[in-house]
């Protein structure tokens, strides 16, 4: 068991349980949004990696019948969207956590091709340290959600924090690697792990 910052005790439910996607659905209003550009990327990494038949049953598990990029969608579709894809995608990328993770990389090259991401990267000119400093705001012009933080532990270093994000924490672990890709920071590595439901933090790290 972990403390949450509400000091309430929190129990984690088993990763890609139905327990786990029920306790984050609960914890979802309607105003909780994502665009669209993320329930497509899903979809691609499906169809790249599973068929369409796949493709079919993740965009029928979220319940929408037409995505559009900028558009804005429940978070709920997207999440029930996510852990359908992982739990198909789970064998053949090495379990449930390593699908998620995936997803997630692709969700991270979706964003960056998004406006606000491309503002992202113009911002970034290329610096890694640049580029994950302005992600918190970035973030804000995709999803209605959550807070986003970093605290930097030296130059090439620091530890990014999200408070109230419904996605578990491999799938941002991806995201983050396939962000710190596209300014090619060398030997960047992103160690994630779960604080509370909606809670969760990142050591993130790249060469010099």
């Amino acid at each position: 068991m972990h403390v949450r910052d509400e000091q309430a005790w929190w129990l984690e439910a088993a990763p890609g349980s139905d327990e786990d996607l029920e306790q984050r659905l609960a914890m979802a209003s309607p105003s909780d949004t994502a665009r669209g550009m993320f329930l497509r990327a899903t979809l691609e990494a499906v169809r790249t990696l599973g068929d369409e038949e796949a493709v079919r049953c993740c965009q029928q598990a979220s319940g929408e019948e037409k995505l559009v990029d900028f558009f804005v969608y429940p978070i709920t579709a997207n999440l029930r969207m996510v852990f359908a894809a992982a739990r198909m995608l789970a064998s053949h990328c090495g379990g449930f956590d390593e699908a998620l993770r995936q997803l997630g990389y692709r969700a991270g090259e979706s964003f960056l091709a998004s406006a606000a991401g491309l503002a992202l990267q113009f911002l970034a000119k290329g610096d890694a340290k640049r580029l994950v400093g302005n992600l918190p705001s970035a973030y804000r012009a995709a999803v209605s959600f959550g807070v986003r933080s970093v605290v930097w532990t030296g130059p090439t270093s620091g530890q990014f924090t999200m408070r109230r994000e419904f996605m578990p924490y491999p799938f941002h672990e991806g995201l983050l690697l396939g962000v710190l890709g596209k300014v090619k920071a060398r030997g960047a590595r992103v160690y994630g792990h779960q604080l509370s439901t909606l809670e969760s933090a990142y050591d993130v790290s790249w060469e010099a």
